[in-house]
């Protein structure tokens, strides 16, 4: 099992590395926000949703924001909170996200798929890394990481047509 250390060879906890998380998902939700608009427009009647790039980056800002905050909470707190347990819930969202619909995307339109690259290079390795460097530091644990594991990314699946929907008003 690898452990993160640093130069002095002590291993980095995930209070420090904690701020990966939403480092990544700015970086990745960059790459959606540049190169979706252009994929909808080529293949909008083959995708499950119709939104305007309005729409789908006023989604993007929410989300990318909301990792802010939960991260800068979940560092103020600490182990056990809430704010750790939302911000682990939203790491294994980022994690699946690899997997749902990025490859899968990609391999259907036998491309680039906006998105994939930071997906697979990025978010898979840190989202991977800080799931489990949380479990590892106890920062959550047991049948609450299971339930906010499960529940954050389920919440997060229902919250996008919402956004969509409020970006279209605004």
């Amino acid at each position: 099992m690898a452990v993160v250390r640093s130069p002095n060879s002590t291993p980095i906890s995930f209070h420090r590395l904690q701020w990966l998380f939403p480092i990544a998902a700015t970086v990745h939700n960059i790459e959606e926000a540049i190169w979706m608009p252009g994929f909808m427009a080529a293949h909008g009647t083959e995708l499950p949703w119709s939104v305007d790039s309005g729409q789908f980056r006023f989604a993007l800002v929410v989300l990318t924001v909301a990792a802010w905050m939960i991260t800068f909470l979940g560092w103020r707190t600490g182990p056990q909170s809430i704010w750790t347990y939302l911000e682990f819930g939203y790491i294994v969202t980022m994690l699946v996200n690899v997997f749902v619909p990025h490859i899968p995307a990609a391999v259907v339109f036998r491309g680039y798929a906006p998105g994939v690259v930071t997906a697979v290079l990025l978010n898979l390795p840190v989202m991977a890394l800080l799931s489990r460097v949380a479990i590892k530091d106890r920062y959550v644990s047991g049948r609450k990481a299971v339930a906010f594991g499960i529940g954050v990314p389920v919440a997060i699946v229902a919250l996008v047509p919402v956004l969509f929907a409020l970006g279209r008003w605004l």
